[in-house]
């Protein structure tokens, strides 16, 4: 089953420096915020907002840079280079999607294109960038693949040279009829790649070579979820030991204990993203941690939750409360840099909402603030 299908937009460009800031102008206590979308309906690509810390408010939304349905975005650790997922079911006449290169311009408010080059698999759904800016990796949800592209000084992408094709299915004969790659994680060490596989349940596991960004499969090759379970999303904790995985389909998160020497997953705890008397449709998505990795916060489609965890030394969760998500279908979610407020980007109400956050208790509001957003599917500060 594919996993979206979309009509291609307008082609990649910059565009003017929006008329909230101009041009040249440097709001040092303010960030920039970038929104990647479905580009339907009114929306064409990446849009940018001037995000204030002090009152947690969005202002602008200008166009960044059109690009066709750049649905997960990644910034270089410098950040000066952002690159997108594009997730297509053709790019240049193949079955591909596409991945693409963009460099910053802060003051001016604008992406200027670098270049884009095909994915080597359909439905691109996530991408990242490795923690030294050397290597690039995606995920093809549609064609069951993942790649990794070296990435060039002046921020260009090069064509794949690592490229896994999965086979096989889960058990779940209408969402896992084949493999669906969903998320691509470096680790903290830089030395490996994991890729969250939806479709055959389970977490592939690569030796990665920094210099080269090619790629190596682990003995053993993968961690094994759930028969089931559709595992989505990860995160590691900033110790480094610890790694969170959102299972889609269970609507649970995987508590996981990381061995960094040998390159393998064991499980510590599973914890349901759902309350016991629940039994309507929900699918898990993301989770994020802060920084000083004491709290931990998911979001549940369909349910439409935002849940809100204390972290314990060993890292397992315990639920401290459930609310909503300011929205309808979250798809991606951010701690912005001063981790008061959580942002969830909403797809089917078009909204991206902000939640204030306790750093003290790691709660969050019962109520959101929200700005429009056709389709927003991904965030990213700059």
């Amino acid at each position: 089953m594919n996993r979206r299908r979309f009509l291609a937009a307008s082609a990649l460009a910059a565009v003017a420096a929006p008329s909230w800031l101009a041009h040249g102008e440097r709001k040092t206590n303010r960030r920039w915020l970038l929104v990647g979308t479905q580009t339907h309906e009114n929306s064409r690509g990446i849009y940018g907002y001037e995000w204030d810390p002090a009152s947690g408010e969005l202002k602008g939304g200008d166009l960044a840079a059109a690009s066709d349905n750049p649905t997960f975005l990644a910034l270089d650790p410098a950040a000066n280079y952002l690159y997108a997922a594009n997730e297509l079911d053709e790019f240049e006449g193949q079955k591909s999607g596409a991945v693409s290169a963009f460099s910053l311009d802060i003051p001016g408010r604008k992406l200027r294109p670098i270049n884009q080059v095909a994915s080597l698999g359909s439905g691109t759904c996530n991408i990242s960038v490795d923690r030294i800016g050397r290597a690039a990796f995606c995920a093809n949800y549609v064609g069951g693949s993942a790649s990794s592209f070296s990435l060039h000084p002046d921020g260009q992408i090069s064509d794949a040279v690592s490229h896994f094709q999965y086979t096989g299915h889960g058990p779940n004969a209408d969402r896992q009829e084949g493999p669906h790659a969903h998320r691509v994680t470096v680790s903290p060490d830089n030395r490996w790649l994991l890729v969250n596989d939806l479709g055959l349940d389970r977490i592939h596991i690569y030796h990665l070579d920094p210099a080269t960004a090619k790629l190596r499969p682990n003995q053993p090759p993968a961690w094994l979820a759930a028969p089931g379970s559709g595992p989505r999303a990860l995160v590691f904790h900033p110790n480094g030991r610890i790694a969170y995985c959102v299972c889609e389909m269970a609507s649970v998160v995987n508590v996981l204990r990381w061995d960094t020497q040998n390159g393998t997953l064991h499980e510590i705890q599973t914890i349901s993203l759902v309350p016991e008397d629940y039994h309507g449709p929900t699918t898990g998505c993301d989770i994020a941690v802060t920084r000083d990795g004491r709290f931990a916060y998911a979001i549940n489609r369909f349910y439409d939750s935002a849940e809100s965890f204390s972290v314990a030394k060993d890292g397992k969760l315990t639920l401290l409360a459930r609310g909503s998500c300011g929205g309808k279908t979250p798809r991606h979610l951010a701690l912005d840099p001063t981790e008061r407020f959580l942002l969830v980007a909403n797809q089917d109400s078009d909204n991206i909402a902000v939640l204030a956050r306790d750093a003290k208790t790691g709660k969050l509001a019962d109520s959101a603030k929200s700005y429009p957003r056709v389709k927003p599917q991904c965030l990213v500060f700059a």
